[in-house]
């Protein structure tokens, strides 16, 4: 049996089941009825995941290294109070007096206010290696000695020569940026912006910022505790807010749930006003809308069952599956109205309709649904989900129309409606362009076609934008003071964190890291490294006994004889070489507290900061996640770095890698289930000329415009080859019917395919306007996409079909060629 009598059987069998729901619409919409019931019942519990971490897979390497990171620490990030709006002196007050109070409450480990400098400049002769050491005695002896000769009268210099120097500020320089300098900080002990005027406590929370339930409890114990206090001591200007990770991640969910709900009311409201243009009627209106509606509950209940949670992308699906949805709908009832006007009954209708428009809208929802299953090969869990997601909500579609719209315009029928006929006008557009295209299809095939060759020519310019930033809303309240925060500490809140199993691990994680910083220079992305075992210096008992001698050397000059600045170092000099050994009990509060884990405990934790890149700036992310990671120990092992700012790396090496696979592997399972369903590699590759067209003009107009691809937004490419090629398979479907006219066919199917292109579009408008950047550039390139598109398929596609056919015409085409093609003119 040929693939053509294949396809015109699965048409008699899509016709049929039409036909069926038609005469016995009460059976198909109870089926509809419980279909959706179940729907509902699943999707009811479905949340909102917008944390970074859930867009990767869970057995990815740096998930798995969170996730431990997470059990064993609580995360990471705090919950920072700002104080604002007061002088110095009151914002310490300010810090003093609600640090122990806010540290009472029952989410929170500990508060940390002040830099723990104090300790650290007492003890910063332990972290001089021995050697170091000895040469500062030598020095001190050295002036000793010149001091002795000084005060004998009897001895005569016979050159004169300065006095020896005591300043050994060149070998502390030696270890400046060492973690014991860079976590006791610089400026005020305080946590402090004097020009700001503000004022910061970082509180630990118990829990996880990952966890939004838990976010929102502890976020709201901390604004609770804050609205209770009395703020009139510290001045009638004065002030608090909360930022920090935690209150970050609330903001973010509560913009994107924001998002969510304002694109999906909007999308909704501008397809009932198109739907409402385009029909004139309301009962139109509902029997497009109604399958719609009930397809999106069927695939929300499946989300709901597969997956219990939507993503970032995934919960935008509603928006854009209507959009899509709603062109079956266009395509079939205006089929339908059509074929009424023509005498046709409403059976006869129904059958006609679902036999050959319903069976190329069933080719297009089942390219569309290759085309999104493409997304499922990615590692990216949110393309993965997203493509899962839209496949499945495709074929619903289509299920849903065939199943609901026969049951409803029979049961309409019974009731006596009749459907008003909307036949374009003598005077629309697209009556104008159907008979103005036949006879300028020349000139409009040359300027459309040099139009794209000259995007087509600029595509090779496109780039892609590794800064996250540009895709999250920075400028949230909360966003901007936790910058602000970062400023005064000196360093990012949110380090990268290396897991180890000893305290001779963190050592060596430790040496390891130092020797790659210093092996890259200037190039090196990381600030400094921290870890408990590293803030105890060896061979203490070494170094004291060294520091004891230099005290009681330094104990007999006389620093009335010193001048003032060398005055000053003898004395600090004095009180550093008076400090005792210390263990790791010994070490401030505020700095152990970094280092313990849930249950108190303490080390087995690196910590590594970056320095010179921005963990928001992916292609900086990216080098950083290099530098640390790959760290093999003595034994063989490896041990692993967590931290969000990898995850984001690992989700740029991925999507940048998966990309152009992806696309190549939409454009071929949309060729070849096209070559299978229209039966002629031919016919396919001619209905997948306007597409492949548009996506390569897309490109290239992105580069014209300044636009750039990113992590989510390139996914919009096999969503367009998905979502457009259906356009040119009615044209040619329609086309290629015997007896079909190009003026009537176009006519009518353009009128379809525009609206269909409109309603697609709807979705992705939408997200234009919300106030999530990342969704913002998915709907600017998704509609740029579709824009292009409409120009190709009403304009430079029909040109070429008719200079094909002229050119057969012309050249003598054997009478079977001939029956396949259009005739031009009524």
């Amino acid at each position: 049996m040929s693939e053509k009598r294949w396809s015109e059987r699965f048409e008699g069998a899509m016709g049929r089941l039409a036909v069926r729901n038609h005469r016995r619409p009460f059976q198909a919409l109870l089926l509809a009825l419980v279909l959706t019931a179940l729907g509902g019942f699943f999707a009811r519990t479905l949340t909102l995941n917008a944390d970074f971490v859930g867009l990767l897979p869970k057995g990815f390497p740096s998930v798995q290294d969170i996730e431990k990171l997470r059990k064993r620490f609580g995360g990471q990030g705090n919950v920072v109070v700002v104080g604002m709006g007061a002088d110095p002196e009151v914002l310490k007050r300010f810090a003093d007096d609600m640090a122990p109070k806010l540290g009472a409450l029952s989410e929170i480990r500990y508060v940390s206010h002040q830099r723990p400098r104090a300790f650290f400049d007492e003890h910063s002769l332990y972290y001089v290696d021995v050697e170091d050491l000895v040469t500062i005695q030598d020095r001190i002896d050295a002036r000793i000695l010149w001091e002795k000769q000084q005060a004998n009268p009897l001895f005569v210099p016979l050159v004169e020569e300065a006095p020896p120097s005591v300043d050994f500020s060149d070998i502390e320089q030696k270890y400046t940026g060492r973690a014991n300098q860079r976590l006791s900080g610089q400026g005020d002990l305080y946590y402090i912006n004097p020009t700001e005027r503000m004022v910061v406590l970082m509180a630990k929370p118990r829990g996880s910022a990952a966890d939004l339930d838990y976010s929102k409890k502890v976020v709201s114990q901390v604004e609770d505790f804050l609205a209770a206090q009395d703020l009139s001591p510290y001045g009638p200007g004065f002030k608090t807010a909360v930022t920090g990770t935690f209150k970050k991640k609330i903001d973010q969910q509560r913009v994107i749930v924001g998002d969510l709900g304002s694109a999906s009311s909007l999308a909704m409201v501008l397809l009932l006003a198109y739907l409402a243009f385009h029909f004139r009627s309301a009962l139109s209106v509902g029997l497009t809308m109604a399958p719609v509606l009930a397809g999106l509950g069927w695939t929300y209940g499946f989300v709901g069952l597969a997956y219990g949670q939507v993503n970032l992308l995934t919960g935008f699906l509603a928006a854009v599956l209507g959009g899509l949805g709603v062109e079956h709908g266009i395509h079939l009832l205006g089929r339908y109205t059509t074929l009424r006007s023509e005498g046709m009954s409403s059976e006869e209708a129904v059958d006609e309709s679902f036999r050959h428009t319903g069976f190329s809208a069933l080719i297009a929802a089942l390219v569309a649904a290759l085309t999104f299953l493409s997304l499922a090969m990615s590692e990216f869990r949110a393309f993965r989900e997203f493509g899962i997601i839209a496949a499945v909500g495709m074929l619903v579609s289509i299920f849903s129309y065939v199943l609901l719209l026969p049951a409803l315009l029979g049961l309409a029928t019974r009731f006596g409606w009749s459907p008003r006929v909307q036949q374009e006008s003598a005077a629309g557009p697209l009556s104008l362009l159907a008979r103005w295209l036949p006879r300028s299809y020349r000139g409009v095939g040359i300027v459309v076609g040099v139009g794209v060759l000259a995007l087509v020519s600029q595509a090779y310019r496109i780039s892609f934008n590794y800064d996250s930033r540009t895709l999250e809303d920075y400028k949230q309240a909360s966003a901007v003071l936790d910058q602000k925060v970062n400023d005064i500490l000196g360093y990012s809140q949110t380090p990268v964190v290396v897991l180890t199993d000893s305290s001779e691990m963190e050592r060596e994680v430790v040496r390891q890291l130092e020797a790659r910083k210093a092996a890259r220079g200037k190039e090196s992305t990381i600030d400094f490294v921290g870890a408990l075992a590293d803030l105890v210096p060896k061979r203490q008992d070494e170094k004291q006994a060294i520091l004891q001698a230099i005290s009681a050397k330094l104990s007999k000059l006389d620093p009335e004889r010193l001048p003032e600045d060398t005055r000053n170092t003898l004395v600090r000099a004095l009180n550093m070489a008076k400090a005792k050994p210390f263990t790791q009990e010994a070490l401030p509060t505020s700095v152990r507290h970094q280092f313990e884990s849930l249950d108190g405990s303490t080390g087995g934790v690196v910590l590594v900061y970056a320095g010179g890149v921005s963990l928001s700036d992916g292609e900086g992310t990216r080098k950083f996640a290099k530098e640390v990671r790959g760290l093999q120990m003595p034994d063989g092992s490896q041990v692993s770095a967590a931290g969000e700012a990898l995850i984001l790396a690992d989700i740029l090496d991925m999507v940048s890698r998966e990309g152009p696979r992806i696309l190549a592997a939409a454009v071929l399972s949309v060729l070849v289930a096209m070559w299978i369903t229209l039966g002629k590699l031919r016919t396919a590759l001619i209905c997948m000329l306007p597409t492949l067209l548009s996506v390569v003009g897309l490109v290239g107009l992105m580069s014209l415009l300044g636009l750039q691809f990113n992590y989510l937004n390139i996914m919009v490419l096999p969503v367009l080859v998905g979502t457009t090629v259906d356009a040119g398979v009615h044209l040619v479907q329609r086309l290629g019917e015997r007896g079909a006219d190009f003026v009537s066919v176009y006519a009518e199917t353009g009128r379809a395919i525009t609206g269909g292109l409109l309603t697609s579009a709807i979705g992705f408008v939408a997200l234009i306007l919300a106030k999530h950047p990342g969704l913002n550039s998915i709907g600017d390139l998704a509609n740029l996409g579709f824009g292009i598109n409409m120009v190709i398929v009403l304009l430079g596609f029909p040109s070429l079909l008719l200079m094909v056919e002229r050119w057969r015409r012309k050249h003598g085409a054997t009478p079977e060629e001939q029956s396949e093609q259009p005739a031009p003119e009524a």
